[in-house]
């Protein structure tokens, strides 16, 4: 079965799996594993979970033409904010040892005691926790995460694009 060839409904059904098996093995690797996840790889999996909710929609509801790319268009915001996520999480465990920013405090906390802007701008300064590398088959997670972030944001827009453009 070509996946160049899948209609739009079992594009984005396939999409939703994949985001939902990528969510399952983040929670197996925290609490089997014991890899305790950091705020930039909190903030991937949201991004994951933002992406898997459209999937499933847009491969629920299969809209015809140009309505297809609304779907694709929220799918893909998702990816954006992702690879913008994990490539400056793959930036901070680049650093040197001594150029790495020391760790701040934990999610919870700075949801509780900040305003979103001032999250934000703490969670992307990075911390120390954030610079750990724990390589899953020779990558760290946020190489694998940005990898799968490309390709289903490719694979949403070959969806959208394909079947557009038989209409």
């Amino acid at each position: 079965m070509n996946p160049f060839r899948w209609s739009y409904r079992v594009s984005f059904l396939v999409g939703f799996l994949i985001c939902a098996g990528l969510l399952g093995f983040a929670l197996y690797a925290e609490y089997g594993l014991g890899m305790t996840p950091c705020p930039l790889c909190v903030f991937q999996r949201i991004a994951f979970l933002f992406m898997a909710l459209f999937f499933l929609l847009g491969g629920l509801h299969a809209p015809r033409g140009n309505g297809r790319w609304a779907y694709a268009g929220l799918v893909l915001a998702g990816a954006v904010g992702g690879i913008v996520t994990a490539g400056r999480h793959l930036w901070l465990q680049s650093l040197p040892a001594d150029q790495v920013p020391s760790c701040g405090p934990g999610l919870g906390y700075m949801l509780d005691a900040f305003p979103l802007s001032k999250l934000l701008k703490l969670v992307f300064t990075g911390s120390g926790e954030c610079a750990k590398v724990e390589p899953i088959l020779g990558l760290p997670m946020p190489a694998w995460s940005l990898l799968w972030f490309i390709a289903l944001g490719a694979l949403a827009v070959l969806a959208a694009r394909r079947r557009a453009a038989s209409k």
